[in-house]
């Protein structure tokens, strides 16, 4: 057990499991990255734990050290993983099919990914109508559903010889929903699950097995799951992490680095109009309204949080934001996103932005699977509970306490992500005020 600093942080000795619910393009990325990483076929590039530096002290000091040296974090030969898909296609056939890596490189890590074969999974076509498999649990309640993900989980620790377990959502995005009466309470949560009530969905299930098992869980898809009072309390009660929701990788990352040196400026902003094309079963998924209705909440909330023109009324009052996404098979996992953002200076008069990325969906995604991994299971050893907002960096609608509007400026949050290590580790935090050197 580390003391230094303000947390006692119990060691990452022996295997991490990591357990995804959705065997598709990001997870399979993911997966296939490790190993090819453990191999020496490649490097983690984009992954903040493996690759980034926090500065400590004062500048003149010099010290920047890796974070993976900074904090305990598990090493990437201890990761372990498993899943659930409704397709019956272990993790390389569904990588295969994703398209996302090249077979060459697929063809290395073959082995360790075949091994990878999808647990039943917890569906609901009234949720993701656009998909439907045959590798799905049929029988009983939402409770004995429940019952039988905890099972998933327990044979999974007990068959991988895991010592901890990570929950990460990488499956579809779920029909939006608002919370009800059913989610206010733990009590009436789990009274739902009983009678099947509707408004529960899959993704809260999972949830649910997770943290009624003590492992930590994240949500990468912009799904009604942990943040409602009922998981929120179960979380709490059980002592486990949270985190999401909705993996910020394209256009909402390229949003959160635009407008926050925009707003800096007090330049006028009077409409940012995005679309996208996309060709992976994500793209397929959001066609239906009621997917897309999830997906564009997340990516609509960023722009007002940023901006926040009630402090800046002349300058943002009047934002016109739209957002659009279109399944275009022919592109695969390579989504391109355009931006046209027309925003007005001196004395009003108006100019334009145009941003034309061309990405990599899955490709921007798994380095943050990994670090959303790395860092609950850091959290859930230094004895940290409920929502980790200092997390927000990886997501478009970061989950904050109730009443606490989100913080959307990538800098901050990063900004916050690094003070929370250097608080754990007994480090003064870094203001940035800079007086000292001028003293």
């Amino acid at each position: 057990m580390s003391t230094t600093g303000n947390t006692r942080i119990a060691p990452a000795g022996g295997k991490l499991g990591v357990l995804i619910p959705g065997i598709g393009a990001v997870s399979t990325t993911f997966m296939a990255g490790v190993e090819a990483v453990k191999r020496g076929l490649g490097q983690p590039i984009g992954s903040l734990t493996q690759l980034g530096t926090v500065r400590l002290g004062k500048r003149t000091e010099g010290r920047s050290p890796k974070i993976k040296d900074f904090v305990p974090l598990a090493n990437l030969e201890d990761l372990v993983f498993g899943g659930w898909d409704i397709f019956n296609d272990t993790a390389y056939e569904s990588a295969v099919h994703a398209a996302v890596l090249e077979s060459a490189l697929l063809e290395k890590v073959r082995e360790p990914l075949s091994a990878i074969k999808p647990m039943r999974a917890v569906f609901d076509p009234e949720y993701v109508r656009r998909l439907n498999g045959p590798n799905v649990k049929t029988d009983g309640s939402k409770m004995d559903k429940a019952e039988m993900l905890m099972e998933d989980i327990r044979q999974f620790r007990e068959s991988s010889g895991a010592e901890r377990l990570v929950m990460i959502w990488c499956g579809s995005t779920e029909v939006f929903h608002k919370p009800v009466a059913v989610h206010q309470n733990l009590k009436d949560f789990e009274c739902g699950l009983q009678k099947n009530d509707p408004d529960i969905a899959p993704s809260q299930i999972y949830a649910y097995a997770a943290l009624k098992s003590g492992v930590p869980y994240a949500n990468g898809a912009p799904n009604l799951t942990t943040d409602t009072p009922a998981l929120i309390e179960l979380a709490r009660d059980r002592q486990v992490p949270i985190c999401g929701k909705d993996f910020k990788t394209g256009q909402t990352f390229m949003k959160t680095l635009v407008a926050p040196g925009l707003k800096a400026r007090m330049l006028g902003m009077s409409g940012w109009f995005s679309t996208n094309i996309l060709g992976n079963r994500d793209g397929e998924v959001l066609e239906d309204p009621g997917s897309f209705k999830s997906k564009e909440e997340t990516k609509l909330s960023v722009l007002q949080q940023i901006l926040q023109p009630e402090l800046y009324p002349m300058l943002y009052k009047d934002l016109y934001h739209a957002v659009r996404i279109n399944y275009y098979p022919p592109r695969g996992d390579a989504k391109e996103g355009w931006d046209n953002i027309d925003i007005f200076g001196w004395l009003g008069y108006p100019m334009q932005i145009k941003i034309n990325f061309l990405c990599r969906d899955s490709i921007l995604a798994a380095p943050l699977v990994l670090d959303l991994v790395l860092f609950l299971d850091l959290a859930q050893r230094s004895g940290m509970k409920g929502i980790q907002e200092w997390l927000s960096f990886y997501f478009k609608a970061p989950m904050t306490a109730p009443g606490l509007y989100p913080e959307h400026d990538v800098f901050i949050q990063l900004m916050k992500l690094k003070n929370t290590l250097r608080w754990m580790r007994g480090e003064d935090l870094i203001t940035h005020l800079g007086l000292e050197y001028y003293d």
